[in-house]
């Protein structure tokens, strides 16, 4: 009778210590996994936490707000201590975060502020104003707007305006483009220049497509188009579908911009149908929420490094802002490959 009283403290002793050890559990929630570059953060988020001990709950939602609004609650009623998202629409998940603060669950802002809401923590994301302006500075550079006498006939694409980034985006590169556009160097000869109607809801490429096929009918009549200011590579890639379909050549093709370095896009780079990609590389954002989710739930100080910027409409919150970099066809070596994101044989083109 003392051994079998034996053997059962000592199995509650050790159910006591595999409980206090277990895995400490993060919910990370994605919108979509039908865009490249979510896939790779949703990959490369799990992989860094699971690294570092985590236990992790990954969802995609398909860009459907209701359907990331049920994830989010599921992972709060199944224990998640952190939860990590980057939202499909930043004002749509107001009802779920008061839910997460009920339960005294800290939230990570994604790349995606979290708008309109108090129950948001922090915010990792790359600097998304810098990202529109380098792509503003490129321009400025492959045309030499400051010396050369122009005009040079652009048109202007932005992103999803349920996208609190993409605003970020178009102001960082118009602050760069508008002197020229104000003194006459740039023109726009469609006229849309504001940001209303030249965005692109839910980031679509057949949307940028057919908004490209329908601006390029201000050129039949033979006037150059030298440049396209697109945000990201998913509207970057109706655009040059677009314009090759409307029979542009390697001869005379825009200059046009682009965010993420998809594949597809980084070929185009390669080939000379798309001038240059942001690079933001998601293995470091990734580390950084890792580092971020490490003190929270030890109850250290969380590295942040802007306390000033990021409004959400209802406070400043607390963001680590990673640096963003550009690929063109002459470092695109050395950034996607050499670096280990991509392989050889990923952007190999035919």
């Amino acid at each position: 009778m003392k051994k079998i009283l034996s053997l059962l403290l000592v199995t509650v002793l050790l159910l006591g210590t595999a409980s206090a050890f277990a895995a400490q559990k993060v919910g990370v929630a994605m919108p979509t996994n039908s865009l490249q570059r979510w896939n790779q953060d949703g990959a490369n988020m799990k992989a860094q936490l699971e690294a570092a001990g985590y236990e992790v709950d990954l969802q995609y939602a398909n860009n459907e707000v209701a359907t990331q609004v049920s994830q989010v609650e599921n992972m709060i009623l199944n224990g998640a201590e952190v939860l990590v998202l980057a939202s499909i629409d930043g004002s749509s998940l107001g009802t779920v975060l008061q839910l997460a603060k009920d339960n005294d669950i800290k939230v990570i802002a994604y790349d995606r502020m979290l708008t309109d809401t108090e129950n948001v923590d922090y915010y990792a994301t790359f600097d998304n104003y810098k990202v529109g302006t380098i792509q503003g500075k490129f321009l400025e550079e492959k045309l030499d707007l400051m010396n050369a006498e122009g005009p040079f006939n652009f048109e202007l694409f932005a992103g999803s305006p349920d996208d609190s980034n993409a605003r970020y985006f178009h102001g960082g590169a118009w602050d760069i483009l508008k002197p020229y556009y104000e003194a006459g160097k740039i023109v726009v000869k469609s006229g849309q220049t504001d940001f209303e109607t030249i965005a692109i809801l839910g980031w679509g490429t057949d949307d940028a497509q057919a908004r490209m096929d329908n601006l390029l009918t201000n050129y039949v009549d033979g006037t150059e188009l030298h440049a396209v200011l697109s945000p990201n590579d998913s509207l970057a890639l109706g655009i040059t579908n677009s314009l090759q379909a409307a029979g542009y050549t390697l001869d005379n093709f825009p200059v046009v911009t682009g965010q993420d370095c998809d594949v597809t896009n980084t070929k185009n780079i390669i080939l000379g149908y798309q001038a240059m990609s942001v690079f933001k590389d998601t293995r470091d954002l990734a580390a950084q929420v890792v580092l971020m989710v490490d003190a929270i739930l030890k109850g250290e100080e969380v590295p942040v490094n802007d306390t000033e910027t990021y409004f959400n409409g209802v406070k400043i919150i607390p963001s680590y802002l990673c640096d963003p970099v550009f690929a063109d066809k002459d470092n695109y070596r050395e950034l996607l490959i050499d670096s280990g994101y991509y392989t050889e044989e990923q952007l190999k083109v035919d």
